[in-house]
């Protein structure tokens, strides 16, 4: 099976020009079921596999999504290069609604975090994350942002925090004395279980409103959300129909040898149900 390129999004986002689709595919996980049926096909003779973060439909709560079962599932179709489109409040003045930040740096404010590992069980993994993002692929997402003429915010941080209900104003203005750049409820997760799943993960984080800070704004609200929502999807396809014809075709950057030195449990203590559970991850160790 050749290297794939995922994508984790909103539903809709496989109606690239140019994609075309060949099968959705139901995937059963040892961490229960994904989001949804995965979309398969290929654009610009690269294999590619959408997956709706919140089921289509939107009928997932941000604390509903098994991510766990979302990753190992693109993991077990070989994708080795992971794009998260996602929706997000902004923290600073000078980011506007509609704007695209590719952000760099994460802060954790959930509160699920056992859940947001492969490991555990028997087998004890300690991932390098000081550098949660690849360079490779936000570079990537970098030019082709640029070449559809968006604006674009290179680097930032994400705080992810749980919802479903937006911050209150005293914690959007915790959130911007720390100098978080921009809110979310989703991709932290998705960032940790793909460097455990030696997946080289980029994000479009598009802009939809100023969280609650921005006293002279309107609170953020879902139909506020919305209305931006739709003209951010537009420009999420402008942006990936350009960026996965870039995409390399052999994964040999360095998130994709992120388990080298991080499992601290030797191979013969492995127990067998965990190693089995875990096979899209530690294939490459068998026989070590």
């Amino acid at each position: 099976m050749d290297p794939a390129i995922g994508i984790i999004g909103g539903s809709g986002l496989y109606e690239l020009d140019g994609f075309e689709k060949s099968e959705e595919r139901v995937v059963s996980t040892p961490f229960g079921d994904p989001s949804d049926a995965l979309v398969g096909g290929s654009l610009a003779g690269r294999q590619v596999w959408f997956l709706p973060r919140h089921g289509r439909g939107h009928r997932l709560l941000p604390t509903e999504i098994n991510h766990r079962a979302n990753l190992w599932a693109l993991r077990s179709l070989n994708v080795r290069w992971l794009i998260c489109v996602t929706a997000v409040g902004s923290l600073r003045e000078e980011y506007h609604p509609r704007d695209i930040v590719l952000p760099d740096q994460y802060f954790d404010r959930t509160s699920r975090r056992e859940h947001h590992t492969f490991f555990g069980g028997g087998i004890v993994g300690h991932v390098s994350f000081g550098d949660p993002v690849s360079t490779g692929m936000r570079t990537i997402l970098r030019e082709s942002a640029e070449a559809c003429s968006l604006k674009v915010h290179d680097g930032g941080t994400y705080v992810n925090m749980d919802g479903p209900a937006f911050s209150t104003r005293a914690e959007s203005e915790a959130n911007r004395q720390l100098s978080f750049d921009v809110i979310g409820m989703t991709n932290l997760p998705e960032a940790k279980l793909a460097r455990e799943a030696e997946i080289a993960l980029a994000t479009l984080a598009m802009i939809t409103d100023y969280d609650c800070w921005k006293i002279e704004e309107e609170a953020v609200t879902a139909d506020a959300v919305m209305s931006h929502l739709t003209a951010n999807v537009a420009a999420a396809k402008r942006i990936l129909t350009n960026a996965i014809p870039r995409v390399p075709s052999i994964p040999d950057w360095p998130e994709h040898r992120s388990l080298d030195g991080a499992i601290m449990t030797p191979r013969h203590l492995w127990p067998e149900k965990k190693r089995r559970t875990l096979w899209p991850l530690l294939a490459r160790f068998d026989g070590q």
